[in-house]
């Protein structure tokens, strides 16, 4: 497994991280406990999670009753600020509500520390100083090791960056977004900005809700039980005729390279700065197989050129 800095930072993480939002929900005890062992043995190293995961605090749970000594193996990675509530007492990025999170998910998790903690993303309440600066105290009491955003534009990013520097806090080291060949909104404004500012990218949704598996067909059935055959809404985002036409040029692209469209996804990917892992959930240990499999592809300029044309011929 090849291991890449955070950004700038000294956090080191496997290229393919585990996302854990089915663990807790989608995926029972026994499950969750198969797919974190066969994750450890593949050497992922970072496991993804939040606290709004598992129907509110589910996945943060199980993973703290399996990982037990293993904990010290990985980098733990979960977020704040998404609703915990259905009242909007436990949401958003205030100090007050900070410094309760964040026990909250220690205890779930089961550990001192976390190695990087997100803000899943913005909180139009409240000044970005008053959250950094929460933040910042946190790493000085070795609660936290590391701070990320999730889903912050980039203008976003650029102020909580330059408030951190004139006030001599610490920094976010890494975004975690939507990012995938589907889905390239990034490229125009955030990705810039996180090369000017040294951030490391943690793309979600590598795979655009199933669309880059190659499962799906034009105008055929889709498969039972699968994502977008459930979520319509999903469905109605995704199965565009665009997008249809760039999955299908881009698996006759990986086809005629003797690989598949998993593959190309991750691969490309890993290929981009400042992409420093790609986060991916399993429901079963043998799809983390296919998922680290599918980043050992080293793609060569030209064939990066090529994948660029097919997308936008």
């Amino acid at each position: 497994m090849e291991i890449r800095n955070l950004g700038l930072s000294g956090l080191r993480v496997s290229a393919i991280g585990l996302g854990c939002n089915n663990f807790g929900g989608r995926s029972g005890p026994e499950e969750t406990k198969a797919v974190i062992h066969k994750a450890l043995d593949l050497g992922i190293t970072l496991f993804d999670t939040a606290d709004t995961y598992g129907n509110r605090g589910g996945s943060e749970d199980l993973m703290g009753q399996i990982l037990g000594s293993d904990r010290k193996r990985i980098v733990l990675a979960t977020k704040f600020a998404n609703p915990m509530d259905d009242v909007g007492v436990k949401a958003g990025a205030a100090r007050r509500y900070i410094m309760q999170a964040v026990e909250d998910s220690l205890r779930r998790l089961r550990t001192d520390w976390i190695d990087l903690y997100q803000v899943h993303s913005p909180d139009p309440l409240t000044p970005i100083e008053e959250t950094l600066r929460a933040l910042d105290d946190l790493i000085r009491q070795g609660k936290v090791r590391y701070i990320g955003c999730s889903n912050f534009p980039a203008w976003q990013v650029v102020e909580a960056q330059w408030t951190a520097r004139a006030s001599s806090l610490n920094a976010f080291v890494s975004c975690q977004d939507e990012y995938s060949l589907i889905n390239r909104t990034p490229e125009a404004q955030l990705l810039p900005a996180m090369r000017k500012y040294g951030l490391g990218l943690l793309p979600y949704a590598p795979l655009a809700s199933g669309l880059l598996t190659g499962k799906y067909r034009r105008n055929a059935p889709m498969p039972a039980g699968t994502r977008l055959a459930k979520d319509e809404r999903l469905a109605n985002r995704f199965l565009t005729d665009r997008n249809w036409s760039i999955a299908e040029k881009l698996g006759d692209f990986a086809a005629a390279h003797g690989r598949t469209m998993l593959e190309l996804a991750f691969s490309w990917l890993l290929a981009q700065t400042p992409v420093s892992s790609v986060i991916a959930g399993a429901a079963r240990p043998d799809q983390l197989e296919q998922n680290v499999t599918a980043g050992n592809w080293h793609l060569s300029g030209d064939e990066l050129a090529e994948i660029e044309r097919l997308r936008t011929a």
